[in-house]
């Protein structure tokens, strides 16, 4: 069979795919996720009230399910890796995520094919969001922000201008003003920003100035090779009366963004830092890895067990209680201090930019991504102390830069170790009111 029709026949199947479960009892679920999200494994029974053309039409699709899922596998690796190494941009790469919502083994056998971003620096399934950027060139986004409805759509693409319909919507966040803070809650789509949604990503979180931002996720840092400190910021909003609950609504502190406050008022840039709990400054040496994980949790029905070194718990003469970490006691103590500032987080700073005599104002080299005078614009580089073993080029080594191309539009470029979730979250920062900063 030709390679054109084995693609075409596929598309067919994601179609009918579609079509069969819009007609389900969660066909406006689907419909919803339909940009952002993979069909489920386990197919819908039919509605009572469906018709006899619609019951034909799902037991044709059904039947060529199971035909190509009896397809064999060798053949079905060779099928895939050709259709990976061929659809290297959206929206043809959705033809990816039409073939893992096949079956099980097609599923299995695409997220062996598919690389990470980091590996390949594409962006496939939903779970790419949450892995750190290619290493070698930044993945290039823009952001959309919309004033009425206070919203903002991160984008897969160099500009609206050129990107146009082809355009990936890659997350959205909505503002919300709250008494004491300001909230932005970070979905899969741009219509459903529920917490208790399986599209909640996560949240940023303000203080009462503006100045210090928490990115909480909803996901749990269940990867046992983070450093300790990671693994203690888990958040919970909810009584413990409710465990199921608390445990769906359940946050976790993963970054802190913080501006320095302008006292005297003098002009000038924003200074800004960012503390990324849940990226070791081990990630940015020679050698080292960013945490990257392979799958969302789901909280009603798995329960994450964290493996930490032994603690135990002490109480003052106050009565607050404080955890000490036990080592073992054959570790020699320069073992024990290179272990402790490997897992220290990885800060990072805002470039500082340069003042330009002819344009009078302060200027970064952008690359042409870029184009309008804003104080939001920014780079972010690491802020690694001399005993951390940095090297200089990853000293100046832009990891994430934002900047204003013209009227809500704006520009985002992310590279490892950062994930697009905390870059777009970094960025949301900056469109906060901060009048102490400025």
């Amino acid at each position: 069979m030709p390679f054109r029709s084995i693609l075409r026949e596929l598309k067919e199947i994601g179609e009918g795919i579609s079509n069969m479960y819009r007609r389900g009892g969660e066909g406006k679920h689907v419909h919803r996720h339909g940009k952002s999200h993979i069909a489920p494994e386990c197919s819908l029974p039919p509605s009572s009230s469906s018709s006899s053309s619609s019951s034909s039409s799902s037991s044709s699709s059904s039947s060529s399910q199971s035909r190509w899922a009896n397809l064999p596998p060798e053949l079905l690796l060779d099928i895939i890796q050709r259709l990976e190494a061929s659809e290297t941009s959206w929206p043809a790469r959705r033809a990816l995520v039409a073939c893992s919502s096949v079956c099980r083994l097609w599923r299995e056998i695409t997220k062996d094919v598919v690389k990470t971003p980091e590996q390949c620096g594409l962006l496939t399934f939903p779970i790419s969001l949450k892995q750190p950027g290619p290493r070698d060139s930044p993945i290039q986004c823009f952001i959309r922000r919309e004033r009425v409805s206070s919203t903002y759509c991160l984008y897969l693409g160099l500009s609206p201008a050129l990107s146009g319909d082809m355009s990936k919507l890659l997350l959205a966040a909505k503002k919300i003003r709250r008494a004491t803070c300001t909230e932005f809650l970070i979905s899969l789509v741009a219509d459903d920003f529920s917490r208790t949604s399986n599209t909640y990503i996560g949240k940023l979180r303000s203080n009462f100035l503006g100045t210090k931002f928490m990115i909480l996720d909803g996901e749990s840092p269940h990867d046992s090779s983070l450093p300790l400190n990671c693994k203690l910021q888990q958040r919970v909003h909810l009584k413990q009366v409710l465990p199921k609950v608390a445990a769906a609504a359940a946050n976790y502190k993963v970054a802190t963004v913080s501006y320095e406050l302008n006292v005297l008022r003098t002009r000038g840039p924003r200074r800004m830092r960012c503390t990324m709990h849940l990226i070791p400054i081990s990630a940015i040496q020679e050698g080292g890895s960013a945490p990257t994980p392979l799958k969302f949790t789901n909280y009603l029905n798995e329960h994450v067990s964290v493996t930490t070194p032994t603690t135990t718990t002490t109480s003052d003469s106050k009565g607050s209680k404080s955890e000490v970490v036990e080592f073992d006691t054959n570790e020699t103590e320069s073992t024990q201090e290179s272990s402790q500032r490997a897992r220290e987080p990885l800060v990072l700073k805002n470039k500082a930019p340069r003042w330009h005599e002819q344009l009078q104002c302060w200027c970064l080299n952008f690359k042409g991504r870029v184009t309008v005078a804003s104080v939001k614009n920014f780079q972010l580089v690491a802020a690694a102390e001399p005993c951390q073993n940095v090297s200089a080029a990853e000293h100046e080594k832009v990891i994430l830069q934002f900047g204003k191309i013209g009227k809500d539009i704006f520009t985002m470029d992310y590279r490892y170790p950062l994930s697009a979730f905390q870059a777009f979250a970094i960025c949301l920062s900056s469109f906060d009111t901060k009048p102490a900063c400025e």
